[in-house]
């Protein structure tokens, strides 16, 4: 049906897609976890139920993106998670630990709701964390070195605020008074935090990796790739401008922060995918090395071809039935 080549192409395609709508889906209601305030009762029952009918269907991308790596690039699976064994067993239990909290804060006696709410937002930080650790971790190509080990703890704590950032966002457009305003707050202050951490990703990854400063810093891909971070940059400042006047008459634009935040997660990863294309691991393998017989890519695209347009159907039809402001979270 199609060379080698090309599949390998395809197959990291929609793992790319897959790991982008995580990052992105999942992003913001990890965010709205993290940022969860446990003193503010009837808050934080809203800031749930906004996540409520999203947030278990948003983990099925997740699923695929393992998944493909899996079954399309075996070789670089197989490398990825022996170097970030202990980080991939923290983000497990802290989606495990999501998941029944979510459940039993609603079934629990009163007195203990409070506690399940702890375990949520703590679940929540644990794989933000967990999951910016593996991200630096990539960048640095799995080095063990004091540098790589700094630099995936200061990328934890970015990705941390950027879902912060992109949650906060979620809940400007979501929600209504005091809440929707202490989102706002929110959000410009972890927009800052989260610019800061692409600045330093955006320093750290030609600096140490020849091959990426090359991609970028070489004609014409220079005049072709430069705009991405210009872009990136645009949005930031037109957001924190936007967020100062919110909220506005009629709860104008209040949706505004939310696409802004999309586009830059879309932007960033379109940055780092460009800066290690071919390499599926840095420096170490390329697609084309990992991938995996070309009758099996063969045989799993059919099963592809199925399925992604399945996850995408049914992603767009739950935000179209659950569109508008959040209502009363209900689990009957």
């Amino acid at each position: 049906m199609f060379e080698a080549n090309t599949l390998a192409v395809i197959f990291i395609a929609l793992m790319g897609l897959a790991v982008l709508m995580y990052a992105v889906l999942d992003g913001y209601d990890l965010g709205v976890g993290i940022l969860l305030p446990l003193e503010q009762q009837e808050d934080s029952d809203t800031m749930i139920a906004s996540i409520g009918p999203f947030w278990d269907a948003n983990e099925t991308w997740l699923v695929l993106a393992v998944g493909l790596l899996l079954i399309a690039f075996p070789a670089a699976h197989s490398l990825v998670f022996k170097e970030l064994y202990l980080p991939t067993a923290v983000l497990l239990i802290s989606l495990i630990l999501r998941g029944v909290a979510f459940d039993f804060r609603a079934k629990a006696v009163f007195s203990h709701k409070a506690t399940w709410n702890k375990v949520f937002k703590v679940g929540s930080l644990l794989a933000a964390l967990s999951q910016g650790y593996m991200l630096g971790m990539y960048v640095m190509g799995f080095q063990s070195t004091a540098a790589a080990y700094g630099f995936s703890l200061l990328s934890a704590f970015g990705v941390a605020a950027a879902y912060s950032y992109i949650g906060a966002c979620w809940l400007v457009m979501k929600t209504e008074g005091e809440l929707q305003q202490q989102a706002v707050n929110w959000a410009k202050k972890s927009g800052w935090v989260c610019f800061i951490g692409v600045v330093a990703v955006s320093i750290v990854n030609p600096a140490i990796n020849p091959s990426v400063f090359a991609k970028w810093f070489t004609w014409p891909n220079m005049l072709l790739i430069a705009p991405l971070p210009v872009i990136c940059f645009t949005l930031f400042v037109i957001s924190d401008r936007l967020l100062k006047q919110l909220p506005l008459p009629g709860d104008k634009k209040c949706w505004l922060p939310f696409v802004n935040a999309v586009a830059i997660f879309i932007l960033c990863f379109f940055g780092l995918a460009l800066s290690f294309f071919p390499y599926i691991v840095p420096d170490q393998l390329t697609i084309w090395e990992s991938a995996a017989a070309p009758e099996s890519l063969s045989f799993i695209l059919w099963g592809a071809i199925l399925v992604v347009p399945v996850i995408i159907s049914y992603t767009v039809y739950s935000y179209r039935v659950f569109w508008g402001k959040v209502r009363e979270l209900s689990y009957y």
